[in-house]
């Protein structure tokens, strides 16, 4: 599908881009002109990923990336460097996510969520901002969060706390980097349907969640592709500190 935002001449790194929705990110930028870094853990889920890319015309490449390490972010960019590109889109999206009630939750749980949904995020951002001010160029961070960094739900403790962490960040980059010409939004997507959470959304608990969505359906990856590619593109060059949340109204519904 060929997108109305025109990202032609961009540099677009994905974090968490081996699968899921990190894939999805890299092929709606791809659509839209960018030439696209996917970074990620598996490389050869990264490669078969490039490939789909560079199969449909695209410009993709892979780095092997794990974002909680901050000497692998570094040389991460570093590889970025050697293709002779410098990443001005930045999509923050690497996360891992755990079900267990709160008093069930172990210290390695929480270094485990906290590490790759907050810190992993920091440390991305920081050495893409570090790239770009040194670069003298403009660029877009644009963060991955959910509905559940503006709300809780059972279970979930560590992710709902990184992500409301992760949006909070969002905005005190913002005010920091403005004056280098780097924009820093968020993307809180709501309940996507995907492979990983299908069978789930057939269960009855999986059905009474759909029924507090007041959309009454959950989200579908495309529903991602405008917020996205207009916080990715010059069209959203007055946002900073922003975040866009595709939920179908689940915000708005009680708990």
């Amino acid at each position: 599908m060929q997108s109305t935002y025109d990202l032609n001449g961009k540099t677009a790194l994905v974090t968490g881009a081996s699968g899921g929705l990190g894939a999805e990110f890299a092929r709606m930028l791809a659509d839209s002109g960018a030439s696209v870094i996917l970074a990620g853990r598996r490389r050869e889920a990264l490669d078969a990923v490039v490939r789909g890319i560079q199969d449909a015309g695209g410009t993709a490449h892979a780095v092997t990336m794990d974002v909680t390490d901050e000497d692998g972010v570094r040389a991460g960019f570093e590889a970025i460097e050697r293709l002779g590109a410098v990443a001005d889109v930045i999509v923050c999206n690497a996360g891992v996510a755990i079900t267990r009630a709160a008093l069930d939750v172990s210290p390695e749980d929480w270094r485990q969520i906290i590490g790759t949904n907050l810190t992993g995020c920091w440390f991305v951002a920081r050495e893409a901002a570090r790239r770009l001010i040194e670069a003298s160029k403009p660029g877009a961070i644009i963060n991955i969060t959910s509905i559940l960094g503006h709300r809780v739900s059972g279970a979930v403790m560590p992710y709902a706390v990184a992500k409301a962490g992760l949006e909070q960040m969002t905005r005190c980059l913002a005010l920091e980097w403005a004056r280098h010409g780097i924009r820093v939004n968020a993307l809180a997507p709501g309940y996507v349907n995907t492979p990983l959470n299908a069978a789930f959304f057939e269960t009855d608990p999986g059905k009474a969640l759909l029924r507090r969505v007041p959309m009454r359906r959950l989200g579908l990856v495309q529903d991602l592709r405008a917020p996205l590619l207009l916080l990715a593109s010059d069209d959203s060059a007055f946002m900073t500190g922003s975040s866009i949340v595709v939920d179908g109204g689940h915000l708005q519904s009680a708990l």
